[in-house]
């Protein structure tokens, strides 16, 4: 006579699959230029952050960014997309949409007010605000500077670029 047991629970769960146990969470994050050669940048518990928003549902990334910094009369002057970053985490998968801003002049970015009423707003040259993020933020914004500089459009899943499409001038 051959036992029968059922297989034990926790031994399946460790190999079942985790991903998207819950609803995708989906941001952006705004590079915000300032003339050619600066960044702002909230600086918010002491480091440098970028500034990152969620994005609700039906609401596009451009239109989400107009809430993630505010202060300026006619809107924040979003001139494009520029990277969209997939993560999958354990359970769930986490989508970061890059938009770049026209260049603002100083005037304008001193203005800017982040979601966070905490974070103090610092204008600082774009290679000083690189070096000042963190090393996953610093990525970030480095693929959204190289895109924006050869007008493409990047995508990139799990920390590797897997596409990359040309932009076309406008």
């Amino acid at each position: 006579m051959m036992l029968v047991t059922k297989p034990d629970a926790t031994a399946l769960r460790k190999h079942s699959g985790y991903e998207n146990w819950r609803p995708a969470i989906i941001g952006v994050t705004v590079l915000a230029l300032v003339g050619v050669d600066s960044l702002v940048l909230p600086c918010l518990v002491g480091g440098f952050v970028l500034p990152t928003g969620t994005v609700e549902d039906g609401e596009s990334p451009e239109n989400a960014a107009q809430s993630v910094l505010t202060g300026l009369p006619g809107g924040l002057p979003i001139q494009r997309r520029v990277a969209v970053d997939e993560v999958q985490t354990r359970r769930r998968k986490v989508i970061s949409h890059l938009v770049v801003t026209a260049p603002l002049a100083v005037e304008e970015a001193e203005c800017l007010v982040y979601r966070d009423p905490r974070a103090d707003m610092g204008v600082l040259r774009t290679a000083e605000a690189v070096s000042r993020l963190t090393e996953p933020a610093r990525a970030r914004a480095l693929l959204g500077l190289q895109a924006l500089a050869i007008n493409a459009m990047v995508y990139n899943r799990n920390g590797a670029t897997w596409h990359l499409e040309s932009v076309p001038a406008s």
